[in-house]
C-alpha cells in the first residue's frame, strides 16, 4: 500500500515539475518573499543608519501582524493553490487516464493520498524559500528567533496543506480544470467568511467560527502553537480528503446518491463535533516558542491566577442603548471578545464568560436626538429593527435592575467578576483607543479578589485637591475615574477620604496631601506625624502659591518649596509651563520612570516650584525628575506670565540651571521602608494636565500616577507586567552588505530557479 502510494506521489510530482505553471508559482513565490523579506531587512538597516534602536528583529521581519513576511505572505497562498490542485484529479477526468486508474490494483484511498503527498511536498520546496529567508535572517541577526520563525513556518505549511486538501476535492468534482480553480477560491472564500455566520446561536456560533480559516496561522506566526489550531488543520485536511475519496468511491462504484450523501453529513458531524470539543478551554494545550514568551501571561499575572481557587465567572452586561451599544449587542462581537480572556482560560479553564444583554436608561445624546420623546421600550424596537437585532435577547430595565443594580457604572458596558465565595469586583472599558483592559487591568481586577490592595487617603478638610468633581484642577480622573484607564481604581486601589481630626486607620497604606489652603492644626500635625513615625507612604504635592502652607509640611522631611517659580524660554509654551525630564536614577524607583527616560518621555505642568533640601532628616534622597537646564531658573520677580516678560536677573538670585521638581525618599523604620514622593506641583496630576495636550511634547503624565504608586504601594499595583527586553536588536549588517545580499535573493536565487526549470526542460527533450 505504502509503496503504491510512494508511486502515485512521485509520478504526480513528476509530472508537476514538467509542466510550467509549477516552475512560474515556485518563481513568482520566491521573488515574492525574497522583496518582502528584503523590504523589511532594509528598514532596520536605515533605522541603524539613522542612530536609532532596533529590537525584536525576528518578529518585526518574520512575524509582524502588519507587514512581517509571514504574515504578508499568508494573504497570498491562496491565489497560488488553485492553480497548482486545479488538475489534480480533474486532468484524469478530462483526458479518461481515471479509468486505466480504476481498472489497476490502486484504490481511490491510495490514489488522493498519494496525489496529496505530491501537493505536500511540492509545498515544502515553496516554503524551503523560506527555510532559505530564515538562515539568511540567523545569518545577519545577533540572538536570531529561531523558534519563533519555525513556528511561523508551520503554521503556513499546515495552512498550505489545508489549501491543498481542498482544491483537491474541488477537483475531484469536474472535469474542467479552470472550473476547479474557481471552485478552490469559492470554498475558500466561504471558509474565510464562515466565521461571522449565524452569530447569534450559541451553538452554531462555536461550530462556524471554529470552521473559519481565515487567520488560522496567525497565532503560528505570533510564535503560539495551540492544539486548538493543530487540530483545526489536521480535521479540514482529513475533511475534505475524506470527502474526495467518497467522491471517487460513488463515481467508481456507482452508489446511491443518499448513500453518498448519509456519508458525506456523517463526515462532516464528525469534523465538526471534534471542532467543538477542540475548542473548549479545558481541552487546549499551548507551546509558547518566543523568547520573551510574549503569548503568554506574565509570571506576576500567573501567580494571581493560581490563587484564584473554586470556580469563576464574567458576566458582561450590554446596554443596547449606550453608544457602542449595538456594536456590542452584535452577535459577530462575542468570540472576539472571549479571545481577550483566552491568555487567562489557558491558566484557569473552569473560568466561564457569560453575556447578559438588556436596555436602559445611559448617556446617549446622538439617541435622544434621534428620538426624542421616546420611551426606552420604543428607541429598543428601533435600534433593533435598523441592526436586525432580536428583541427578545434583550431585558427590560425592571428586569435588569432586579437581577443587579448598574447604576454606579451608568448602565454602559460592564463586566463583574464573581468568585463561588461571593467576592465581586468590575473591569470596565475606558476612553482610549485601546477601549478594553490589558493584562495589567485584567490581573489587577483578580489580585483585588486574592489579596488586601492598598488603600489611599486623600488628606481632606484644608482646601486640597479632592476627586469628586470633574474641574481641571482636581483629581478625579487620576483617582476615580472609571473611564480613565490608569485611574487608581482601575489599577487596583481602594479611594477615600482621609480627616486628620482622629488618628489615621491602619488600613490606611498611602496618604496623599495635596496644595494645602490652609495650614494644619497643632493636632493635626501630631496626628500625622503618628502616621509618618509609624512608617507610613505618603505623596505630599505643592504649588508656588502654596509655598507658605506647604513648606512646613516639606519641612517634615528636610526640604522646602523654593521662592519664586520655575520658568523656561520658550516661543511656544507660557513661561510658567515647564517640562521635567525623568533622572537616570528614577528606574530604581519604579520601571515606569526608566521607560520615560529611555524613550525620552516628559511630565508637563503649569507652575512648579524648585525642590531645596534644606536639612538632613535621615532619608535616602532620589531626584526622580528635572527641569530643562538651558533657558529654565527660578523667577523670582515677574508673577503675570500672560502680559509680561520673563527675564533672567542674576543679581537677585536668578540662576539658569536645572532644579528638582519631584523627589523620593526612603528609609528604614519599624522594620519596613517607608517611602515618600515630594512634587513641586500639584497640577501634573490634575485633570486638565492627564486629559490634555501640547503639540511636540511627548507627556507620559500619567506615569507619574503607575510609576508612583507602583513605588509607594511596595510594587503591589499597578500589576507589572514587564517581559524581558527581545535578545534580537543587532545586525551584523550594513548597507554595502543589505545590498548584496538583496541583489542575490531578489535576482540570482529566482534566476538559479528559472535556470534548473530550462535544465530540466531540455533534459526531458533530449530523452
Amino acid at each position: 500500500m505504502f509503496k503504491m502510494i510512494y508511486n502515485i506521489a512521485r509520478t504526480e510530482l513528476q509530472m508537476l515539475f514538467y509542466s510550467p505553471v509549477a516552475w512560474l508559482l515556485l518563481v513568482v513565490f520566491t521573488l515574492q518573499s525574497a522583496i518582502l523579506f528584503t523590504g523589511r531587512l532594509e528598514g532596520m538597516v536605515t533605522s541603524l543608519e539613522m542612530g536609532y534602536d532596533i529590537y525584536a528583529v525576528s518578529y518585526n521581519v518574520f512575524a509582524n501582524p502588519w507587514s512581517g513576511v509571514f504574515a504578508s505572505l499568508q494573504s497570498y497562498l491562496y491565489f497560488y493553490i488553485p492553480l497548482l490542485t486545479m488538475g489534480v484529479v480533474s486532468r484524469e477526468l478530462s483526458s479518461g487516464s481515471i479509468k486505466l486508474l480504476y481498472s489497476s490494483p490502486v484504490t481511490n484511498v491510495q490514489i488522493i493520498i498519494g496525489k496529496y503527498f505530491a501537493m505536500m511536498l511540492y509545498g515544502a520546496i515553496m516554503l524551503g524559500v523560506l527555510v532559505l529567508l530564515m538562515c539568511c535572517g540567523f545569518c545577519v541577526v545577533k540572538n536570531f528567533d529561531w523558534p519563533l520563525v519555525l513556528t511561523g513556518i508551520l503554521g503556513l505549511y499546515l495552512l498550505l496543506c489545508a489549501y491543498a486538501a481542498i482544491g483537491i476535492f474541488m477537483s475531484s468534482l469536474t472535469s474542467y480544470q479552470i472550473v476547479a480553480a474557481i471552485g478552490t477560491l469559492i470554498v475558500l472564500m466561504l471558509l474565510s467568511m464562515v466565521g461571522g455566520w449565524w452569530q447569534d446561536y450559541d451553538f452554531v456560533r462555536d461550530i462556524t467560527y471554529w470552521l473559519s480559516i481565515n487567520g488560522r496561522s496567525d497565532t503560528f506566526i505570533a510564535g503560539l502553537i495551540c492544539s486548538e489550531d493543530v487540530l483545526y488543520f489536521l480535521v479540514v485536511i482529513c475533511l475534505f480528503l475524506a470527502l474526495t475519496i467518497i467522491r471517487l468511491n460513488a463515481v467508481r462504484q456507482k452508489i446511491p446518491f443518499s448513500i453518498v450523501l448519509g456519508r458525506n453529513v456523517v463526515v462532516i458531524l464528525c469534523a465538526c463535533l471534534i471542532g467543538y470539543f477542540s475548542s473548549m478551554p479545558t481541552m487546549k494545550v499551548y507551546y509558547d516558542a518566543t523568547a520573551t514568551k510574549m503569548n503568554t501571561l506574565t509570571p506576576n499575572s500567573q501567580e494571581i491566577v493560581k490563587k484564584l481557587e473554586g470556580g469563576m465567572t464574567i458576566t458582561t452586561y450590554v446596554n443596547l442603548l449606550e453608544e457602542s451599544g449595538t456594536w456590542y449587542a452584535a452577535g459577530y462581537f462575542l468570540n472576539p471578545d472571549m479571545e481577550r480572556f483566552e491568555r487567562y482560560l489557558r491558566f484557569k479553564p473552569d473560568m466561564k464568560l457569560r453575556y447578559v444583554y438588556y436596555y436602559d436608561t445611559c448617556a446617549n445624546e446622538q439617541l435622544d436626538k434621534l428620538y426624542p420623546g421616546r420611551s426606552l421600550r420604543e428607541k429598543m424596537l428601533e435600534v433593533c429593527k435598523i441592526h436586525g437585532l432580536d428583541t427578545n435577547k434583550f431585558l427590560t430595565p425592571e428586569e435588569i435592575r432586579a437581577m443587579i443594580d448598574l447604576s454606579g457604572e451608568g448602565n454602559t458596558f460592564v463586566r463583574q467578576i464573581v468568585r463561588e465565595n461571593g467576592e465581586k469586583a468590575w473591569l470596565r472599558v475606558y476612553n482610549d483607543m485601546q477601549r478594553f483592559p490589558s493584562e495589567r487591568e485584567i490581573s489587577a481586577a483578580f489580585k483585588r479578589m486574592v489579596m488586601k490592595l492598598p488603600v489611599v487617603g486623600f488628606v481632606t478638610g484644608h482646601g486640597e485637591r479632592s476627586y469628586n468633581h470633574n474641574k481641571d484642577r482636581d483629581y478625579s480622573s487620576f483617582a476615580n475615574d472609571k473611564k480613565f484607564r490608569y485611574a487608581l481604581m482601575n489599577q487596583g486601589f481602594d479611594v477615600e477620604y482621609v480627616t486628620l481630626d482622629k488618628p489615621v486607620r491602619e488600613d490606611i497604606d498611602i496618604m496623599v496631601i495635596a496644595e494645602c489652603r490652609e495650614p494644619f492644626t497643632e493636632a493635626e500635625n501630631v496626628i500625622l506625624q503618628r502616621y509618618i513615625d509609624r512608617g507610613g507612604n505618603l505623596f505630599v504635592l505643592g504649588e508656588p502659591k502654596r509655598r507658605e502652607v506647604m513648606n512646613p509640611l516639606f519641612a517634615k522631611f528636610g526640604f522646602e518649596l523654593m521662592e519664586g517659580q520655575l520658568v523656561k524660554q520658550d516661543t511656544n509654551l507660557q513661561a510658567d509651563v515647564i517640562i521635567s525630564w525623568p533622572t537616570k536614577e528614577a528606574n530604581s524607583i519604579a520601571y515606569d520612570f526608566g521607560t520615560m527616560y529611555r524613550n525620552n518621555f516628559v511630565i508637563v505642568s503649569q507652575g512648579v516650584s524648585g525642590l531645596r533640601q534644606v536639612e538632613n532628616k535621615g532619608y535616602k534622597v532620589t531626584e526622580l525628575f528635572r527641569s530643562d537646564t538651558v533657558g529654565s531658573w527660578n523667577e523670582l520677580e515677574t508673577t503675570d506670565f500672560v502680559d509680561d516678560t520673563i527675564r533672567l536677573n542674576p543679581s537677585i538670585g536668578e540662576v539658569e540651571q536645572s532644579y528638582p521638581t519631584i523627589v523620593a525618599l526612603t528609609r528604614d523604620i519599624n522594620g519596613k521602608e517607608q517611602r515618600i514622593i515630594l512634587s513641586g506641583d500639584a497640577d501634573c496630576i490634575s485633570n486638565g494636565e492627564l486629559m490634555g495636550s501640547r503639540k511636540g511634547i511627548r507627556a507620559s503624565n500619567f506615569s507619574i500616577i503607575t510609576g508612583g504608586f507602583f513605588w509607594l504601594s511596595d510594587n503591589e499595583v499597578p500589576i507589572d507586567v514587564r517581559r524581558p527586553m527581545p535578545p534580537d536588536r543587532e545586525l551584523y549588517l550594513g548597507r554595502v552588505g543589505f545590498d548584496i545580499i538583496k541583489w542575490l535573493l531578489v535576482l540570482v536565487l529566482p534566476a538559479l530557479i528559472v535556470g534548473s526549470a530550462i535544465l530540466l526542460w531540455l533534459r526531458r527533450k533530449g530523452r
